[in-house]
């Protein structure tokens, strides 16, 4: 079957890995982007995976405060400060935040394993997976903090 840039676009844009990367995926998927977005999780998974033992000397804090009583700031560590300082890395570490504020975890473990805010038919863990495979480094949560007026 013959993959169409229209669909490398579309898949692009929802993922934002690169056009490769789609192609691959949409050309083992036989034209599905369904099954290539599911083909690109996957990939994102074992990225992270492999990327998992890399020194992270950088990062961003994202922060978040809902109606003036509650707040979080999360740290989003990276390999280097190009990401650190990319805007969509800075956009993740306040999503982050945000759902830190929601969701009030215990720990980091529990936090990887919420569903996230806004997607919830991903989990945190996932996001972070998806970032690893975007930026093409290792990304972390490395510290959060929540503060609540009541």
């Amino acid at each position: 079957m013959e993959i169409t840039t229209n669909a490398i676009k579309e898949l692009r844009e929802m993922t934002g890995v690169s056009v490769m990367q789609c192609k691959k995926a949409l050309e083992e998927a036989e034209g599905d982007s369904a099954k290539a977005h599911l083909i690109l999780k996957k990939h994102s998974a074992a990225s992270a995976r492999g990327k998992a033992d890399r020194m992270l000397a950088a990062g961003t804090i994202g922060s978040y405060v809902h109606d003036g009583n509650i707040g979080a700031m999360v740290l989003l560590s990276s390999e280097t400060d190009f990401v650190a300082k990319n805007p969509e890395f800075g956009a993740l570490a306040r999503e982050l935040a945000m759902q830190v504020a929601a969701m009030d975890p215990e720990n980091t473990d529990v936090l990887l394993e919420q569903s996230s805010i806004k997607n919830e038919s991903m989990t945190v863990r996932d996001l972070l997976n998806e970032a690893t495979q975007k930026f093409g480094e290792h990304v972390e949560i490395s510290r959060f903090a929540r503060l609540s007026a009541r």
